[in-house]
């Protein structure tokens, strides 16, 4: 069985293109329905159009952090017309509310460049370099009401090098994203599987 999922992101979206070639691939068990983005003109957009897949620019309204209610309510009706299963938070800068939790419960995943309950929130890879930490990593996981919260799906540590800047090591963070991302996915959809 192939999944409908939906990939929401704010930026450049390379881990919507590593989504989709692992699809393209037959690594992963899923079809992207949708690419929502929150900013107008967003790479992600571009990426969704280069694989082929629907996408759209959704106005988030006047919040900064979240949506507003309004744009929420869209959101939850966009995804339920293109009925998903999954929804896949790939850089998607605003928390998540009440809608979208009751709206799909355990099925909106996201990941965060933490081992997390570790530097939940923004730039997590310097958090870990000002903190002096040895080994960071990343974190799939299930949304819920918190921030960079929820059940853990999978991790992957990390090791800080003596000579890292923010810079190497959120490229090292990345590779590694590119690849436990797609397979954590793989994971929650071979459990949808009746």
């Amino acid at each position: 069985m192939i999944v409908p999922i939906a990939i929401l992101g704010s930026g450049k979206g390379s881990n919507c293109r590593a989504i989709l070639q692992h699809i393209r691939d037959g690594k992963l068990s899923a079809e992207v329905k949708v690419v929502i983005s929150d900013v107008l003109g967003a790479p992600i957009l571009d990426i969704a159009r280069e694989f082929g897949v629907p996408n759209t620019y959704l106005p988030p309204g006047r919040f900064r952090t979240r949506l507003e209610p309004a744009a929420e309510a869209e959101l939850v009706e966009m995804l339920q017309e293109a009925k998903v299963e999954l929804v896949v938070l790939a850089g998607f800068m605003r928390v998540l509310k009440e809608q979208m939790l009751s709206a799909f419960p355990r099925r909106i995943i996201n990941i965060h460049p933490s081992l997390l309950p570790k530097f939940p929130g923004l730039e997590a890879w310097k958090q870990a370099l000002v903190g002096g930490e040895k080994v960071t990593g990343v974190t799939v996981h299930f949304v819920d009401e918190q921030i960079d919260h929820g059940d853990v799906i999978a991790q992957r540590a990390v090791p800080v090098l003596s000579g890292d800047t923010p810079e190497t090591l959120h490229a090292r963070i990345q590779t590694v994203e590119h690849i436990l991302y797609p397979e954590a996915l793989e994971n929650v959809c071979q459990q949808l599987q009746p």
